[in-house]
């Protein structure tokens, strides 16, 4: 009788010690499910970033092109016309400029 107790206590010691371990194998599962979103969300982050940057590149390209192709008229009244299209310092157009100069652009997000 005695031995068939001893049997049944080990038994249950046998059962919650793969409870407890497998309790553990969880955790550090769900430990590296949380590293591998985290990784995710970084690396979504970086490429979006990267993403933006091109494209304010190209953003200031297309000004400087455009620049180039309708240049600025140069007479007594062109400091009026400049101070019209340019960019104030919290990085607003004039509505009827439409467009950023690309050393505005450029001034904009040299600081990233």
């Amino acid at each position: 009788m005695q031995a068939i107790k001893e049997k049944i206590n080990d038994l249950k010691e046998i059962r919650k010690a793969k409870a407890e371990a497998k309790e553990d194998e969880r955790a550090e599962r769900e430990m590296a499910r949380s590293r591998i979103e985290v990784a995710h969300e970084v690396r979504m982050a970086r490429e979006a970033e990267a993403a933006m940057d091109y494209h304010t590149q190209k953003a200031a390209e297309k000004a400087a092109e455009h620049e180039k192709k309708y240049p600025q008229p140069e007479h007594a009244g062109a400091e009026q016309a400049d101070d019209s299209l340019s960019v104030e310092s919290q990085g607003r157009t004039n509505s009827s400029a439409g467009y950023n100069s690309s050393a505005a652009l450029s001034n904009n997000y040299s600081s990233r």
